[in-house]
C-alpha cells in the first residue's frame, strides 16, 4: 500500500514536496516513483528511482524536480522547484518491481495546483 501526501496550491515558480510511503510486505529490488495525470491527458511518468538510486525524469521536469528515496523507511519523494502552471495535475505514487514495466501499486493522487 502507497499514501502520498504533499499536494496543495502554489504559485507559478514556488515549490512543494510530495512524499509517498510504502507499507506492507515490499520485495527490495524495486522501482519507486510518481506519475501525474491531467483530464483528457494520459498518464505520464514523472519520475522514478531504484532500489539502488539509478533515476530517470520526463524531461518536462529536468533540472527542476528531484526524486530521492529512503530504502530502510520504504519512502520516496519528489521535490518540486519553479513550478509552472503546466504542472498542475493529480499526482500518483507508484512502485513495482525491478523486473517489471508497469507499477504494480498506486496510491492515492495528490493533487497539485499551480497557479500563473
Amino acid at each position: 500500500q502507497l499514501q502520498a501526501s504533499g499536494g496543495g496550491l502554489v504559485q507559478a515558480g514556488e515549490s512543494l514536496r510530495l512524499s509517498c510511503a510504502a507499507s506492507g510486505s515490499i520485495f527490495p529490488r524495486n522501482v519507486m516513483g510518481w506519475y501525474r495525470q491531467t483530464p483528457g491527458k494520459q498518464r505520464e511518468l514523472v519520475a522514478a528511482i531504484t532500489s539502488s538510486g539509478t533515476t530517470n525524469y520526463a524531461d518536462s521536469v529536468k533540472g527542476r524536480f528531484i526524486i530521492s528515496r529512503d530504502n530502510a523507511k520504504n519512502t520516496v519523494n519528489l521535490q518540486m522547484n519553479s513550478l509552472k502552471p503546466e504542472d498542475t495535475a493529480v499526482y500518483y505514487c507508484t512502485l513495482r518491481w525491478i523486473w517489471e514495466r508497469e507499477p504494480q501499486i498506486w496510491g492515492q493522487g495528490t493533487e497539485v495546483t499551480v497557479s500563473s
